[in-house]
């Protein structure tokens, strides 16, 4: 199959999935998931013929390759965008209440979703494992789809000053704890014997060395953009770096201890990355800065937009691979698994911002209706999902399949019901303007 044509037709459809959510009014992150869904039931279609097969690699298996490749790098670009929002100044500017709300909204999301999974997961005889993985993964927070309702409706005032903060540390908070959760989790799939090595030392390494990675990398990235000075060079310069970030921690992912394989966080590593070039540039070079960051917005929308299509595609084949397995019971695991990790993950946002709000004594409107707005999930959960789907020691028993399949579901319901509930919310704080 030709790459490029395939890239080039994915593409196009998800660009063309854009226009017709706006007809009733969806973010784009759906369209692109709902067009990705019906590009994998037609390659499955065409490929049960037999005729794509019979050149050697069939239309499901090319999107695996695709979606493998583009979503480590996706991923890379998006934690880079995610550690530019880390800056220390902002840290200062908003303060210890709002650092403590955002700690308490993702650590109550963790805390729900584990409880209640580690429970499903011991009824059902599952691996302990899909429930640690999953209360990371529930930390993150889609700033998109909330940006987006606060924009159209030119939504102003106190939930609005608290909201976007809350929402650029959250995704930093959830990186952190996936990366931790990751480790722990591997202890319960693994073969080799559990000691304290295993239990303390290799989290403590991967996490370590994913931020050590991008430490390195963020210096040398600094010392390299003083001597280049065109806008294109430093395009160049940060796409190199992002990728390096990306490619070192796969290459490290090589080494062994105990017989485990290390697992940096390329993730981690990319959003340190960003955060140490933004935290070294000093006054002078904060309008070069700026234009960076504005030219890399311009040049990743084509990557995200493939990223999210290829996403939607994983989800039927992923889902595909578990019913094409004969093995039921799955079915019923996944719906479980499903409801419990939306329910909790919900409630768990909520109730920790709600509880933030009040021991930081904010308005009852902001103690109401914050936890409303950081439902919504996307990009970063959905690559947190993907990089677990390709990890190796998460293929046993389809776990690597059900966690994908779960994230990628909750993301279409959340991507559906998140951006009226935040509308819902600012309506009742009285931050939308009225139409006079």
């Amino acid at each position: 199959m030709n790459i490029a044509l395939f890239v080039g037709i994915l593409l196009l459809l998800g660009l063309i999935a854009t226009r017709a959510s706006r007809k009733i009014n969806l973010p784009n992150v759906t369209a692109f998931l709902v067009i990705g869904l019906l590009i994998a039931v037609v390659c499955i279609l065409i490929d049960k013929t037999g005729y794509v097969g019979s050149l050697g690699i069939t239309l499901t298996e090319e999107l695996t390759r695709i979606n493998t490749f583009v979503a480590s790098i996706a991923l890379g670009f998006i934690a880079l965008s995610i550690g530019e929002e880390f800056k220390f100044s902002k840290i200062k500017e908003y303060g210890s209440k709002v650092i403590l709300i955002t700690f308490l909204q993702a650590f109550g999301a963790v805390i729900l979703v584990d409880a209640g999974l580690l429970l499903v997961c011991y009824l059902c005889n599952l691996n302990y494992a899909i429930a640690f993985v999953l209360g990371a993964i529930a930390t993150a927070t889609a700033p998109a789809a909330t940006l987006m309702v606060i924009h159209q409706y030119k939504a102003k005032g106190p939930l609005v000053d608290l909201l976007l903060p809350v929402v650029a540390f959250d995704d930093a908070i959830g990186l952190m704890v996936f990366a931790l959760s990751t480790s722990i989790a591997k202890l319960f799939v693994t073969t080799a014997s559990i000691s304290i090595v295993s239990i303390l030392l290799v989290p403590l390494l991967e996490i370590v060395g994913s931020l050590l990675i991008g430490f390195v990398l963020g210096l040398l990235l600094h010392v390299t953009m003083k001597y280049f000075k065109s806008r294109n060079n430093h395009m160049i310069i940060v796409i190199a770096f992002t990728l390096l970030g990306v490619g070192a921690c796969a290459a490290l992912n090589t080494l062994k201890i105990n017989d485990s394989n290390l697992n940096f966080s390329s993730l981690l590593a990319c959003m340190v990355i960003g955060a140490v070039y933004v935290n070294y540039t000093n006054d002078e070079q904060k309008p070069i800065l700026t234009r960076d960051i504005e030219l890399m917005d311009r040049w990743t929308p084509f990557l995200f937009t493939l990223f999210f299509v290829l996403s939607g595609a994983h989800l039927v084949t992923s889902a595909y691979e578990i019913f094409s397995s004969g093995d039921n019971s799955s079915i019923y695991i996944i719906v479980v698994v499903f409801f419990t990790y939306l329910i909790l993950r919900s409630l768990g946002k909520y109730l920790g911002a709600f509880f933030g709000c009040k021991i930081t004594k904010r308005s009852k409107e902001i103690t109401h209706y914050l936890g409303l707005t950081l439902l919504p999930q996307a990009g970063v959960a959905i690559g947190m999902a993907n990089q677990i789907g390709d990890m190796e020691i998460f293929k046993v028993n389809n776990m690597g399949n059900i966690i994908v399949t779960v994230v990628l579901l909750a993301t279409l319901v959340y991507e559906l019901v998140g951006p009226l509930l935040t509308k819902f919310a600012l309506n009742k704080a009285g931050e939308i303007p009225s139409e006079e």
